[in-house]
């Protein structure tokens, strides 16, 4: 884990009172660290972020985590078809900061599934749904 993971999060006053009064958006801190992202997780974000690259975390019974996706078949250059595992260390740093959220947990005997999603600010419309009912 890189050695900006354990400064504790930089707070703006421009940032502060988001998601619903400072708490947490699906799960994620209700502060987002501010450090920069290395290599590896930069990566990891961009693959969480892609809509159509659905990740998974599964957790098994010894505690162990392994983050995963399934990478589709390149017609072009006949590689992929295959489910790839990402860096647990960058993952698990991404989601200590806050940049990416756990779904719904999907539980069998020997493991649990969780959907892995980028965390996202709240949109302008879901601010403006907010701010009109403390008007009325």
């Amino acid at each position: 884990m890189p050695f900006t993971a354990d400064l504790p999060p930089v707070s703006h006053p421009r940032t502060q009172g988001r998601h619903g009064r400072g708490g947490p958006l699906h799960g994620a801190p209700a502060t987002r660290s501010c450090a920069p992202l290395g290599q590896a997780e930069a990566e990891v974000l961009r693959i969480v972020a892609d809509a159509r690259t659905p990740v998974f975390v599964t957790e098994f019974a010894g505690g162990r985590r392994r983050y995963s996706y399934w990478r589709p078949l390149d017609s072009r250059t006949g590689r992929g078809g295959c489910y790839v595992a990402l860096p647990t260390a960058a993952c698990d740093a991404l989601h200590a900061a806050g940049r990416i959220t756990l779904g719904e947990a999907i539980t069998d005997p020997t493991r649990t599934t969780y959907r892995v999603r980028a965390a996202r600010e709240a949109s302008a419309s879901a601010r403006a749904e907010r701010r009109w009912a403390r008007a009325a």
